[in-house]
């Protein structure tokens, strides 16, 4: 008995596909679209632990002690964003031949790169979740069409349930246009209170590591540490 489920699901979504017509396929193919950036969306957050702070308090609390080289180690190998903007900003200030402006400007350029590399893909999101109802609406306005033409050619003998049927066929695609809209709304408003989340934790962070005094002795010569600071930022 359990072999035959995924062939009767199957026989539904054809029988729904042929009642509801093209928009009703189109619809279903947007929401496997959706689907698939929202799997990809949270396989990405979840690979760079995007809600981790441990390693953030580790690095300031061995910045504000005076200790570079420590806060520096606790953001090596560190997948998240954070980190390499952490890493970037303390190079550049313990740099003397970079101005701080500098620094600052570099360090929130790399930042608004990353957060708009987490955001990406959320524009897919949005279309399929405006998109979707008006697919659906469209779908039951030709419906509702074709159903009327078949009225008028039906005459004086006219069948209440010829219009009937057509009328749930036509509503049909703005149900299932609904029902696709409304997930991907909400599944893509979670992900960017994420997201912003994310974007307060990075700005937190960035702002302490300027405000924290310069720990001291921990000077480095030359601007290469912060120009290969700069090189790996850009490289993720």
């Amino acid at each position: 008995m359990q072999p035959t489920a995924p062939v009767v699901d199957a026989g539904r979504l054809q029988s729904l596909i042929e009642t509801g017509g093209p928009v009703v396929a189109i619809l279903l193919a947007l929401s496997v679209v959706a689907l698939a950036v929202i799997l990809l969306k949270l396989w990405q957050f979840i690979a760079i632990r995007i809600g981790s702070r441990k390693f953030i308090d580790q690095a300031l609390h061995r910045w504000r002690e005076g200790n570079a080289k420590e806060a520096l180690a606790a953001l090596d190998g560190v997948r998240n964003p954070i980190a390499g903007v952490m890493a970037l900003a303390m190079r550049g200030r313990m740099d003397k031949n970079v101005p701080e402006s500098v620094v600052r400007e570099e360090a929130s350029r790399v930042a608004v790169e990353n957060i708009e590399t987490l955001r990406g893909q959320f524009r897919i999101l949005e279309v399929i979740g405006a998109l979707s109802p008006l697919l659906g609406l469209l779908g039951t306005v030709l419906g509702m069409i074709e159903a009327f033409r078949q009225l008028e050619m039906a005459g004086s003998q006219v069948d209440p349930a010829l219009l009937s049927g057509g009328i749930w066929v036509a509503l049909l695609t703005t149900a299932v246009g609904l029902a696709v809209a409304i997930p991907v709304v909400a599944a893509l408003n979670a992900l960017e209170r994420v997201l912003d989340r994310f974007r307060h934790r990075m700005e937190d962070a960035v702002t302490q590591v300027f405000t924290i005094p310069l720990p001291s002795g921990g000077e480095t010569s030359g601007a290469v540490p912060f120009e290969r600071a700069r090189r790996v930022a850009d490289a993720h």
